[in-house]
């Protein structure tokens, strides 16, 4: 929402939102009663501090990212990271454990190759495959959600946050293979780009090289890839996908990157996935997409507890059915008609 949207919700002028969001002002209780009612939320929502956010969200590209889209992300990553440091008060959750392995943003030579070496080996994965991108990452202490439906519009990002590095994923992109990318790719940047410059064109592609050097070592991938797609490489291509879980066209684009393939080959292949569709939508056995469980989990927990969420938040003054979405395995792919433009509350 736009500060003058606010304004005029509350009939108080936009450089009053402006002096409460910086904090050189402070509303009185009449006005964040205000406040509470046009965002519906509880008033406490406003009583404390949310978490610092260290540095810029990492979005895929800035310049195709709307400023507002941006914001809401920004303020969703901010809220995952209260509800995360909340549920952490109560249960115990792994060790934040990142490899810290920066790469200069006007390096262009192999270093996120070499990060991506590193974290493979940092996180005590053998060769092969890696089993389950967002396991590995919860288990080091990542969090990992889906963004609330109203920030839909950009593919993924991740940010650091004084609570916990959070990776937050589109929950409309149904594809396991390009979900698992986006995870390693947004891993990519918290290892690597802790001052980088969000979205530029070089720390998008270092992060991108990141991800296919973790998701499919060149020593152990470069042999059995094709160097065009005559005869059986199609298929070939095919047992590729679902032995490394990863699409298409990440593969041919590692085949060209790793000078197995020609750019007229790889050019022909694209031709061709575009022709069958593929571009859009691949065929492939798993539908089923990597799921996170420790915010899940953690509430399952408190559930069985015989703590109810709306008790659980009764003190923060957070909003329930964002808890619900940034709390839940499976990813909510439209806002209920009742949410409201702010935060997506229900009224009763």
């Amino acid at each position: 929402m736009k500060k003058s949207q606010l304004a005029g919700r509350i009939e108080m002028s936009p450089s009053s939102v402006t002096g409460w969001e910086s904090g050189s002002k402070q509303p009185n209780r009449a006005t964040v009663a205000k406040l509470a009612l046009a965002l519906k939320v509880e008033p406490q929502f406003f009583a404390g501090d949310a978490p610092t956010v260290v540095g810029r969200p990492h979005f895929r590209s800035l310049r195709s990212t709307p400023q507002i889209a941006q914001d809401e992300a920004e303020a969703y990553g901010r809220l995952v990271a209260e509800i995360s440091g909340l549920l952490e008060s109560a249960v115990e959750f792994p060790e934040v454990l990142l490899p810290d392995v920066p790469v200069d943003p006007d390096e262009h030579t192999r270093a996120p190759e070499d990060a991506a070496r590193s974290a493979r080996e940092y996180f005590g994965v053998g060769p092969g495959p890696i089993q389950h991108v967002i396991r590995l990452a919860e288990r080091a202490g990542v969090v990992v959600v889906f963004s609330e439906p109203g920030v839909a519009a950009i593919d993924a990002f991740s940010m650091h946050s004084a609570v916990r590095p959070i990776i937050a994923l589109n929950p409309v992109k149904d594809d396991y293979y390009r979900q698992r990318f986006d995870v390693a790719h947004e891993l990519g940047h918290l290892i690597m780009h802790h001052d980088a410059e969000p979205g530029g064109k070089v720390s998008e592609e270092q992060a991108n090289r990141f991800a296919a050097e973790f998701l499919m070592p060149a020593e152990q991938i470069r042999s059995s890839l094709p160097s065009s797609t005559a005869g059986r490489s199609w298929k070939q291509l095919a047992e590729l996908k679902e032995h490394w879980g990863v699409s298409l066209s990440a593969i041919l684009y590692r085949a060209r990157a790793l000078g197995v393939m020609s750019d007229i080959s790889y050019r022909n292949a694209m031709v061709r996935m575009s022709q069958n569709g593929w571009r859009r939508a691949e065929p492939g056995r798993t539908s089923a997409l990597e799921m996170p469980s420790m915010l899940p989990r953690a509430r399952e927990v408190l559930n069985s507890a015989g703590i109810e969420d709306g008790k659980f938040l009764a003190g923060s003054g957070l909003p329930v059915n964002l808890y619900h979405v940034a709390a839940s395995r499976v990813p909510t792919l439209r806002k209920d008609p009742a949410y409201d433009l702010g935060f997506g509350i229900v009224e009763e």
